[in-house]
């Protein structure tokens, strides 16, 4: 099975990517949270992978964080979601968000995700509550991240980059704002929105 991708980006579009690892390119494909943290073509990069097998096809999910990974496996794993849907529930809605919603029962918000109707949202909101806990303990001395608070890090850039600032004014606004403070994402994000202020 493989967990970890890190390569070259070869090829880049919103759903998929190619990455070339020593001469070997593996398509893998990912949500749009994913797409937005990623550089240009050329770029080094390093992704969770999941790898789905069926008896007609093997196929690699990448995502830029943990969080982001642990929730595709809690999401495929809830009937009837499969993992196109899961990647879809994931490019409509910041994973964050998903958390919160998840928690508060917030089933409208689940449902202005494209593509999931009120009772899938039901039955996310159901039967991620009880598997959040799993979901949310994230080991901290991971050798795969990049660097401490790597997935803090991927997360702020990824909700820049959704509000629409460039690449390079998001990357140096995170990296201000963790030097700052070392609060809540929220705190973190607020400072971050104030590096960004004219």
């Amino acid at each position: 099975m493989i967990a970890l991708l890190s390569g070259r980006l070869l090829d880049k579009a919103p759903s998929r990517i190619v990455i070339d690892v020593h001469g070997v390119g593996y398509d893998v494909q990912i949500p749009l949270s994913t797409f937005y943290g990623l550089g240009e073509a050329g770029a080094e990069v390093s992704l969770r992978v999941h790898t789905h097998v069926r008896e007609d096809a093997l196929a690699l999910f990448g995502f830029g964080t943990r969080l982001e990974l642990k929730l595709f496996e809690q999401l495929i794993g809830i009937s009837g979601i499969g993992p196109r849907l899961a990647l879809s529930v994931l490019s409509g809605i910041e994973s964050v968000d998903l958390v919160r919603a998840v928690r508060e029962g917030d089933v409208g918000r689940l449902t202005g995700i494209p593509g999931v109707g009120k009772k899938t949202a039901e039955r996310i909101g159901l039967e991620l509550k009880d598997r959040l806990q799993a979901v949310l303990e994230v080991d901290t001395d991971d050798p795969a991240d990049s660097g401490v608070g790597s997935d803090t890090r991927g997360d702020l850039l990824s909700a820049l980059l959704n509000l629409g600032y460039h690449r390079h004014l998001a990357e140096r606004a995170v990296d201000a704002a963790l030097a700052e403070t070392d609060g809540t994402f929220e705190q973190i994000l607020r400072q971050a929105l104030k590096e960004l202020a004219p």
